[in-house]
């Protein structure tokens, strides 16, 4: 059984598989054997077969050698929240399958990176059965990582998540704030006000575009433990 951490954002596009790429580059540099899983997605490529763009992304990034099929489980094509696309495409997430998928990898990886879609309040599925991204995270029963934006916005974005998460009992680790400027005071000031009134462990700042994640092997380790 693979050691698993769950990667949620406080909304779309705070750079969630960017982050995720980060962590899993870094760790094989580490010589650890891990591999990456976005259980549902949508706003990808349509060509012969649909190319899900986060999971490339994070496949191309940190030079996995896992196929597009054995990465995800749901891939749409509008970029719509996953339960809208999938009815849009006349298509349904079932948990079973995410669950199946995900254990064929165990067999694979000894660690596992699992992104999540959009924010923490995510339908996945809503017709005669719903499905929340909560629900997946329980169902796995995992620790998650938040993945903020570092800009104004993000002490409020991370408390209401942090908040949301806690109150469904779910385990935080910590912290990623993203886009994050050291020259900037309000960049600065959120990293010390979300530690000091949510209690939450500032795992990492990462600049725009950086290329490697600051952070040593034993902190990642204590991250999947």
């Amino acid at each position: 059984m693979s050691k698993k951490i769950f990667i949620t954002g406080t909304g779309t596009d705070v750079g969630k598989s960017y982050i995720s790429a980060l962590v899993v580059k870094k760790m094989r540099e580490f010589g650890l054997n891990v591999g990456y899983f976005k259980p549902v997605s949508s706003g990808n490529l349509a060509d012969d077969e649909i190319i899900p763009l986060d999971v490339k992304f994070v496949r191309d990034f940190a030079k996995i050698e896992l196929s597009y099929s054995q990465m995800s489980a749901y891939n749409f094509i509008k970029p719509y929240s996953p339960h809208l696309s999938a009815k849009n495409e006349n298509k349904s997430v079932n948990m079973d399958t995410i669950i199946s998928k995900l254990n064929n990898l165990d067999e694979i990886c000894d660690f596992m990176v699992v992104e999540g879609a959009g924010g923490v309040i995510c339908p996945l599925r809503y017709d005669d059965e719903k499905i929340m991204l909560l629900d997946l995270i329980k169902a796995l029963n995992l620790s998650v990582i938040i993945v903020s934006d570092a800009a104004l916005g993000a002490i409020n974005q991370t408390g209401l998540t942090s908040f949301y998460l806690r109150q469904n009992g779910v385990d935080i680790k910590g912290v990623v704030l993203n886009n994050f400027d050291e020259n900037c005071p309000i960049c600065v000031d959120n990293k010390k006000m979300i530690n000091e009134l949510f209690g939450l462990k500032i795992l990492s700042c990462v600049k725009r575009d950086e290329l490697s994640l600051d952070i040593s092997k034993d902190e990642i380790l204590n991250i999947f433990n």
